[in-house]
Order: structure tokens, then C-alpha cells, then sequence
């Protein structure tokens, strides 16, 4: 199917850094705060939603953590957005120090062209 034909999903980068409160906590408080605090709220108030989580604090003193999601569309971004504001994840476990959103290969569903991608052989 061309790519004109289908919806691309909303892709987020969301840039985070931990805070004092979230280093405290042994690593096994922080896998229980996350399972009990943050991710049923997320499951109770969104749909289409999918994340994949990156540690980049040996490499950034801004950033300690990308947070990547994907969504089916711009609406399930938004609840998203809403449902991670209920929660402590936001400004008190973790700073947002951005958000980048966009979708895949924009251009190339716009203008009726080929995305451009590498691949390794």
C-alpha cells in the first residue's frame, strides 16, 4: 500500500532527567514505583500506545533518559501526555526537558516519494 494511503503513527522523543527523589530510591523501589504508580494509569487512560525506554546518562549530563513512544494517532499522544501529568513520573521523579514529535518519514508522504532510509547489508 503507498505510503499517501495510510495514517503514520505519531513518534515522540521525550528527553527526560531523573531528580534527587528518583536516585533515593534503590533500583527495586524504582521498578515498583513505575508497575504501581505509572504504568496503570497509562494503561487505565490510553490506547495505541507503545514505548521503548533508552539510558543515555553515560553520555549527557541534560538528558539522563529518552523516553520513545509511538501512537496511533495524534489523540492517543494526547491522552498520553495527560495521563503521565497524573502521575508522579512527571516533575517529580523525572524532568521533561523536551519533547520531539513528529512522524515517520513526513516528507516522503507529503510529496509522494520514496522515504529515504539506510540499511546495513
Amino acid at each position: 500500500m503507498p505510503a499517501e494511503e495510510t495514517a503514520p503513527p505519531v513518534t515522540a522523543f521525550m528527553l527526560i532527567k531523573t531528580t534527587p527523589e528518583w536516585l533515593a530510591m534503590t533500583p527495586q523501589e524504582r521498578a515498583d514505583a513505575f508497575a504501581t504508580q505509572v504504568i496503570p494509569t497509562i494503561k487505565a487512560k490510553t490506547t495505541g500506545v507503545r514505548s521503548r525506554f533508552y539510558d543515555t546518562e553515560f553520555y549527557s549530563t541534560r538528558v539522563t533518559d529518552v523516553w520513545v513512544w509511538e501512537a496511533d494517532d495524534h489523540n492517543a499522544y494526547q491522552l498520553l501526555i495527560d495521563a503521565l501529568r497524573e502521575t508522579p513520573f512527571w516533575d517529580r521523579y523525572f524532568q521533561v526537558v523536551d519533547l520531539l514529535v513528529g512522524t515517520e518519514n513526513g516528507y516522503a508522504r507529503t510529496y509522494g516519494l520514496d522515504a529515504v532510509t539506510t540499511v546495513s547489508t
